[in-house]
């Protein structure tokens, strides 16, 4: 930090376990992830390129390389891992991960239909290969997961292995995690909390009152994903208390 300010609460120290910022690269060019490496890396735990980006992305090895020069580790977005797998692919898909030097990757099923057990299968053979992110919930805002489910999926795919869950809400927080209007549901995460502990969940919050809403109810060391480059500086300020929206928060807490 460049100055002392007292009452600030105390920020895990990177390599993280929890307080991650995972953030969504949705195409930045080099020169881009450059700059935001120059005033973020401090702040970035691990990048996702963004859905299948990766795969119209130009210089994609370099931009890798960008990363990991830096120290981040990049992982593939999930619909990458589902376009394999419905075209029969998934030996292609270990492949590729090698090809790139990916110590990460994400399986989910917010795009097709997957049975659990065999989600689950995928998440023990690739966690033999790499370190596995499992994302729980749909793309489809009509497509209401109940509390109970949501426990029981993550709970199952935890045991198979992977390193965290996340919290499907898309880039734009609107769906999953979140009502339309970009609302919490409440009651939807607080049951989740109830047998799925915190520090094992990345919540996707892409939205500035969502973060908020997760740093007042977990503290500034909550896991929350698909932050936007620009709003990583913004984040960790919220976190530490110094954004309007959470200023009074830790004031007499640290």
């Amino acid at each position: 930090m460049n100055y002392t300010l007292t009452q600030i609460p105390d920020r895990t120290l990177k390599p993280r376990d929890k307080g991650l910022t995972m953030v969504m690269d949705k195409g930045l060019s080099v020169r881009e992830v450059e700059d935001m490496l120059s005033v973020s890396a401090d702040h970035i735990d691990i990048v996702k390129l963004g859905w299948a980006t990766s795969f119209v992305t130009p210089n994609l090895q370099q931009k890798l390389d960008t990363y990991r020069s830096a120290g981040i580790p990049v992982y593939f977005g999930g619909t990458l891992f589902e376009a394999f797998v419905v075209r029969n692919q998934f030996d292609d898909y270990r492949r590729l991960l090698d090809k790139y030097d990916l110590k990460h990757a994400e399986v989910s099923d917010g795009s097709i239909d997957m049975d659990p057990d065999v989600k689950c299968g995928y998440i023990r053979t690739l966690s033999e290969q790499v370190t596995v992110l499992s994302e729980v919930g749909s793309k489809d805002e009509a497509k209401i997961i109940p509390p109970y489910k949501w426990i029981k999926l993550m709970t199952a795919e935890l045991e198979a292995g992977a390193w965290k869950v996340i919290g499907e809400a898309r880039e734009g927080g609107t769906v999953g995690l979140f009502r339309s209007s970009g609302e919490v549901r409440q009651g939807l995460v607080e049951e989740i909390l109830t047998q799925v502990p915190f520090e094992k969940i990345i919540w996707e919050a892409p939205q500035k009152e969502q973060q908020v809403w997760f740093v007042k109810l977990l503290g500034a060391n909550v896991n929350v994903g698909n932050i936007a480059p620009n709003e990583i500086i913004p984040l960790e300020t919220i976190r530490l208390g110094l954004r309007g929206d959470t200023f009074t928060h830790f004031l007499d807490k640290a």
